[in-house]
């Protein structure tokens, strides 16, 4: 199965029907998994198009107790610090429902991008299979911190990156391996500034959004981008 045919494209007439597609996906997604081993296993995405899900996500009921999440990048920055990835879903979103603290797995940036990525594969090396990996696309069609023409230790679960192009230059985030190891894999793609990178995607081009190829394959949910 080609990457091409793996991939599902959806388009949405507006913001509010991909944000409750998105939200019913995520929770549909929940559902299914915790009936099946009674724990969900999420990674989230950065950036302004997932935290309005997450904002959503806030406001829905849901067996939290059972929920596991992890983050697929994050900056090397401190915990407090409003470009961190963490601080955003925790705003948006996890200060606001129960789900044990124990359950959240955020990786420590400020340790630095070594020390960092080390302790992030120790916390997670043991997890398994995921149940549902967000990811957001930039511009450029990177997703989490893997850029266009940077390469990446994909043997590990996470690495550090050091020469970002976007600032800060240092980060973490889960290898290509890793994200591809999940049951589900979404895409939530948003803004005419994403124009290229959709076009680059779906005529074949090299951009780093087409090393995510789970088994299962990729959906991509858009609004705001032309798919003709």
């Amino acid at each position: 199965m080609t990457q091409q045919s793996a991939t599902r494209w959806h388009s949405f007439n507006s913001q509010q029907e991909i944000n409750q597609a998105a939200v019913t996906r995520i929770l549909k997604a929940a559902d299914e998994a915790i009936r099946r081993r009674s724990k969900f296993l999420i990674v989230l995405a950065g950036g302004s198009t997932p935290k309005v899900i997450y904002q959503a996500l806030s406001q829905q009921q849901a067996d939290w107790a059972h929920w596991h999440v992890f983050i697929n990048d994050d900056r090397c920055l401190p915990p407090d610090h409003v470009d961190r990835n963490s601080k955003m879903v925790a705003e948006a979103w996890l200060n606001h429902v129960p789900v044990p603290k124990a359950n959240i797995y955020n990786i420590p940036t400020e340790l630095g991008p070594v020390k960092g990525a080390k302790k992030y594969v120790e916390m997670i090396q043991n997890v398994g299979t995921f149940d549902l990996v967000l990811f957001g696309l930039g511009e450029d069609g990177h997703t989490a911190s893997l850029f266009p023409n940077h390469v990446v230790d994909n043997s590990a679960v996470a690495v550090p990156v050091f020469d970002a192009p976007k600032p800060p230059a240092e980060r973490v985030t889960m290898s290509q391996n890793r994200l591809n190891d999940t049951h589900e894999a979404l895409f939530l793609v948003t803004g005419s500034g994403k124009q290229w990178a959709v076009d680059q995607w779906r005529s074949g081009g090299d951009i780093p959004a087409t090393l995510i190829m789970p088994k299962n394959g990729v959906d991509v949910y858009c609004f705001g981008v032309n798919l003709a």
